[in-house]
């Protein structure tokens, strides 16, 4: 069938397309098995034998890469600024009181809003605290007590 031909080349050409558009691989599983599916119609095979080449070919293909692909893509995939400052302690430099909407600290050289975990807690200034998430252009913290290092304790 010349239009099976036809249209097995459309798809893969289609797919192909879709997938130097994409940032990520989406369609290349899609555009092998029609390759296959259009040499097997060029060949003379039924339509059903050419649409299970279709989809046999498609489904091993991506089962088959599916985590090296994900390893590989995800490899690369580095922390923002921000998430780097989760887990890091830091001094507060301006009372802290959700209810009063107060509460600065300066951490990596950048002056941050700050909200207390505990919406009832009150952290004064001076005071020692852990960063435990971002909420928008806020750090959530909650208060920690400070270690004496061996300076401090002579």
């Amino acid at each position: 069938m010349p239009n099976m031909i036809l249209i097995w080349l459309i798809l893969t050409i289609v797919f192909i397309v879709v997938e130097m558009i994409t940032v990520g691989l989406t369609s290349i599983w899609f555009a092998a098995g029609s390759l296959l599916s259009l040499i097997a119609a060029a060949l003379g095979a039924p339509f059903g034998v050419q649409l299970a080449i279709f989809f046999i070919v498609s489904v091993v293909l991506l089962l088959a890469t599916r985590t090296w692909v994900k390893k590989y893509f995800n490899s690369n995939i580095q922390k923002t600024n921000a998430d780097r400052l989760i887990g890091q302690r830091t001094i507060i430099t301006e009372t802290v009181s959700n209810y009063d909407q107060t509460g600065k600290t300066v951490i990596q050289g950048l002056e941050w809003t700050v909200r207390a975990e505990d919406d009832k807690e009150i952290i004064e200034k001076g005071s020692m605290v852990e960063v435990i998430r971002i909420s928008g252009v806020k750090l959530i913290v909650k208060s920690v007590k400070e270690e004496k290092t061996c300076s401090q304790q002579e």
